[in-house]
């Protein structure tokens, strides 16, 4: 076990057709947080993790900086000079 996993005790779910899919009841002690989650497949076992929405802070941290290829154009010297207008 990986010391990010906390131990769990072991229980028996029950499966369920929901439509085509087949479907799994999570105990209310096993509930996972959130409407959403990322499930794969290690052997024969199915891992599931709840995925875990981030903040906007932690989002635009995560971000590149622009490079010199993406800054805005300056603009002000395409433009024709201002014109003093009376009011």
């Amino acid at each position: 076990m990986t010391p990010d996993h906390e131990a769990t005790v072991t229980r028996e779910a029950k499966l369920f057709r929901n439509n085509k899919s087949q479907a799994v009841r999570i105990p209310a002690d096993f509930e996972l947080p959130g409407d959403r989650v990322m499930i794969h497949r290690e052997g024969d076992r199915l891992v599931i993790e709840p995925i875990r929405r981030r903040n906007i802070v932690e989002v635009l941290a995560s971000l590149e900086p622009l490079g010199p290829e993406d800054e805005f154009p300056d603009i002000d010297s395409t433009l024709l000079p201002a014109k003093a207008i009376e009011l």
